[in-house]
Parts: C-alpha cells; sequence; structure tokens
C-alpha cells in the first residue's frame, strides 16, 4: 500500500510518489475532499476505504494512465468535462480553435463541431453564445454518450448527430462557422505508443494514413454546408500548417491563414468561403 489507513492527510499527500500536483488530485478524488478541505483537515487520519482507494488511484497512474481519465474529468475552457476511454481528453492547445470560432461567429449564427469527441468545442462555444445555434457530431455513439452529458451538465444548448464526417447532414444544411479537430497523426508516428496517447482512442488520434486524410475530406466537404462567407477551421500537427494552408487554398478559401498556440506553434489553419 502508497500510504497506510491513520496517516494523517498532510503526511499522506507529502509521501505520495507522484508530482505534488497529481498527488493532491488523487488524494482529493479518493477522500472526497476539496483542495481546501485538504489543508484545513491536514490532520485527519486516512480512513481504511480510502487509503485502499488511494492506492490503486496511485498504481494506475505509476502504469501510465493519464490523470484524466483516472479521475474522469478534465477543465477545457474554464469548464469540467467528463472524459473516458472513448474520447480524447480535452487540451489546452484546443482552447485557441473555440476562440477563433467564436470572434468570426454572428450574432444568432450556426456552428459545426464535427468529430466532436467529448464535446469541448460544441459545448464550449455554446456556453460562451447561448444565442448561436450549435451542432456537434461524431461517428462515434459512446462518444456522443459523453458529449451529451457535458452539454447537459454545463447547461449548453447543442444539437448531437451521429455522422461519419458530413454523411448525416441535410443537404440544406449552413454554418457561418465549421471547426473540426479531427484525427491527423501519421500512422506509424512514435507519439501514438509514448504517454497519454497509449490510452486514448486510436480512431480520434490517427488516420491510419499521412495524417492529412481527415483534413482533406473537412477541406473538401466544408463548402457545401458552408453559409455566405463562411469560415473553415481546422486544428492539425506542429508540422502541418503549410499542408492544410494548401489544401484550403485549392479548393478555392480566401483569408487562409494560421494561429500560434500559447507554445508559439501553428496550431489551427483557416480560410474564407469566397463570397
Amino acid at each position: 500500500m502508497t500510504v497506510r489507513a491513520g496517516t494523517p492527510l498532510g503526511a499522506a499527500l507529502a509521501a505520495l510518489p507522484l508530482d505534488p500536483l497529481e498527488n493532491r488530485i488523487l488524494l482529493c478524488h479518493a477522500t472526497g475532499l476539496s483542495r481546501v478541505q485538504l489543508i484545513t483537515r491536514a490532520d485527519q487520519p486516512l480512513g481504511a476505504d480510502e487509503a485502499a482507494r488511494l492506492d490503486a488511484l496511485v498504481a494506475r497512474r505509476l502504469h501510465g494512465e493519464p490523470i484524466a481519465y483516472i479521475v474522469g474529468k478534465r477543465e477545457f475552457f474554464g469548464l469540467d468535462f467528463e472524459v473516458g476511454a472513448a474520447v480524447l481528453i480535452p487540451r489546452p492547445d484546443t482552447e485557441l480553435i473555440v476562440e477563433l470560432a467564436l470572434e468570426r461567429l454572428p450574432a444568432g449564427a450556426r456552428l459545426l463541431d464535427m468529430g466532436t469527441g467529448s464535446g469541448a468545442i460544441a459545448v464550449a462555444a455554446a456556453h460562451a453564445r447561448p444565442d448561436a445555434r450549435v451542432t456537434a457530431l461524431d461517428v462515434s455513439e459512446a462518444a456522443l454518450e459523453i458529449a451529451r452529458r457535458n452539454a447537459a451538465a454545463n447547461g449548453a444548448r447543442v444539437d448531437f448527430l451521429r455522422s461519419d464526417w458530413f454523411a448525416a447532414l441535410d443537404a440544406a444544411d449552413r454554418f457561418e462557422v465549421i471547426a473540426s479537430n479531427p484525427p491527423y497523426i501519421a500512422a506509424g508516428d512514435a507519439h501514438l505508443s509514448q504517454g497519454d496517447l497509449r490510452f486514448e482512442p486510436a480512431g480520434a488520434l490517427t488516420d491510419h494514413a499521412d495524417g492529412l486524410s481527415a483534413l482533406r475530406i473537412l477541406v473538401e466537404g466544408a463548402p457545401a454546408c458552408l453559409a455566405g462567407a463562411g469560415w473553415l477551421l481546422l486544428e492539425h500537427g506542429y508540422d502541418q500548417a503549410a499542408a492544410v494552408r494548401a489544401l484550403l487554398a485549392a479548393r478555392g478559401f480566401t483569408e487562409v491563414q494560421s494561429w500560434r498556440d500559447l507554445a508559439g506553434i501553428e496550431r489551427v489553419s483557416g480560410g474564407r468561403l469566397a463570397a
């Protein structure tokens, strides 16, 4: 056992073998206490059941399982999102595409999130802009179930649709903004066998090809679903910006450009439908 029953909470926190932040997160999860409660109850002894839960949680983390999957949630855009093995863990880098979409979304306009996963993009946008009409689609019903719960938990109004990219959309559907964080890691990329990616759904990470196949589908199909001079915004890999800009330009998009994330990496590329 990592920490024995009867150990004061403060001492238990100091004795855990992980990063201090991860130690706190797992101790809070095992005991059901908040961060503030851990501080104010530092002398409270760890119960036997709590110690057993904590031991199991730490073992999972030492095995490499992501903290978000262990505790079942991750913060994104200031909101709490349920996560599980059926969906990617929302990352801070993806907040960039939400910000770009909101900047380009007129009042009362329509936003489509393609390959929504946990619903992070759609729910964050709908929560920030209750006037918007947000639709989110995914081919995975398991992912959609999680996304629906995230929308309900955050009071966000989102219409969810099971669809293999554009397949289930009505021919008359039009959106002012289409945003997507599709699978863009190339098959065989070493990152797929490293860190958190080992535990995340492969189909949401890689296109099992050159990393651009899903992006090609989105660029090719988006014009038929965009309204007026609508925007297509695509998250992509650290080295794919030039290739995505070329796809957008070849399809006739205007104002084609890329935006950098907080690390200075070109993380999102997009363009506007020619009027």
